[in-house]
C-alpha cells in the first residue's frame, strides 16, 4: 500500500521509510519545511495513500515556536488526509506529555495530540521515551560551566531503530483510536545515563545531580518520564547501542 511519511528525513523518518520500503510498500515523503507548514504539495504526497505517519518535529523547543509549528503542521496534515480519504493517521509523540505541559514543547505536543483526536479520523498515537540518539542533546541542556547539572528523574531510553520498527508495524495494522507507548528495556536516572554516556565518549566532565534541574523548562517528578504498564518494551540495550555507535 502507499504510506505517506511526514518528516521522512529525520532520525525516525529515514529509518521508518526504509523499513516500509523493505516490506514492499510505496513510501511518499512530505518534507518538513515545504509541505507540512505551508500545506504546499500535500495533496500530491497523500494522493492514493492509505496511511499517513506523522514524525515531524519542531526545530525549536522554546517560546511559541514549537506550538506554532505543531498547530500549523498538524492542521495541514489532517486537512490533507481528510481530503485524500486516508484511513489511518499515525503520529509519534512523547511518553509523559500530559504530565509535562508546563513546558512549552510538551504543551505543543499535547496540542498536536488533541488536534488528532478532535479530527474524528481513525488514528494511532505512539508515545516514545527519549531516544538514545538524543542523549547528547539532553546532557547539553544541563551545561553549567564545566559541569552538567541534571535531575535524577528516571527514564527508559530507546533506540530510534526500535521506535521506527514499531511505527512500521502500527502503520500496517488497523488504527487503535488510542495511545500506545514504547520504551527501552532499562531504567536509568537522567544524571546516571549522562555519566555512562560521557564515560563511553571519554569525556571527563562531571555530572552534578540536581533534583531541581529542569527538563525542557519543567521540573520533573521521579516518574514523569516513565511509560505505563502496558508499554511495548524494546530489546536494544544502552550498552549495545553505545558499542555500535562508537564503532561508526
Amino acid at each position: 500500500m502507499k504510506i505517506t511519511v511526514a518528516g521522512a528525513t529525520g532520525v525516525i523518518g529515514t529509518r521508518l521509510s526504509e523499513n516500509l520500503r523493505q516490506s514492499g510498500h510505496q513510501v511518499a515523503a512530505a518534507s518538513l519545511s515545504l509541505d507540512t507548514i505551508t500545506g504546499k504539495g500535500l495533496d500530491t504526497a497523500l494522493a492514493g495513500a492509505e496511511v499517513i505517519v506523522d514524525v515531524t518535529n519542531a526545530a525549536s523547543f522554546g517560546d511559541r515556536a514549537a506550538l506554532d509549528f505543531f498547530r500549523a503542521s498538524t492542521r495541514n496534515l489532517l486537512a490533507a488526509a481528510a481530503e485524500a480519504g486516508v484511513s489511518h493517521y499515525l503520529a509519534l509523540s512523547v511518553v509523559g506529555t500530559p504530565r509535562l505541559v508546563e513546558s512549552d514543547y510538551f504543551r505543543a505536543k499535547m496540542v498536536q495530540e488533541n488536534l488528532i483526536r478532535a479530527s474524528k479520523r481513525p488514528y494511532t498515537i505512539l508515545r516514545s521515551t527519549q531516544f538514545y540518539e538524543f542523549i547528547s542533546g539532553l546532557i547539553d541542556t544541563g551545561a553549567d560551566g564545566d559541569v552538567f547539572r541534571l535531575a535524577p528523574a528516571f527514564m527508559k531510553p530507546v533506540s530510534a531503530g526500535d521506535v521506527a520498527a514499531l511505527l512500521a508495524e502500527l502503520a500496517m495494522g488497523a488504527p487503535l483510536d488510542d495511545v500506545a507507548e514504547i520504551s527501552g528495556p532499562e531504567q536509568f536516572g537522567i544524571d546516571e545515563i549522562a555519566r555512562i554516556y560521557l564515560a563511553a565518549n571519554e569525556d571527563e566532565r562531571q555530572v552534578v545531580t540536581d533534583p531541581s534541574a529542569s527538563y525542557f523548562g519543567v521540573e520533573l517528578t521521579d516518574d514523569a518520564l516513565l511509560p505505563g504498564a502496558g508499554a511495548r518494551v524494546a530489546t536494544e540495550k544502552l550498552s549495545d547501542w553505545l558499542y555500535q555507535s562508537m564503532g561508526e
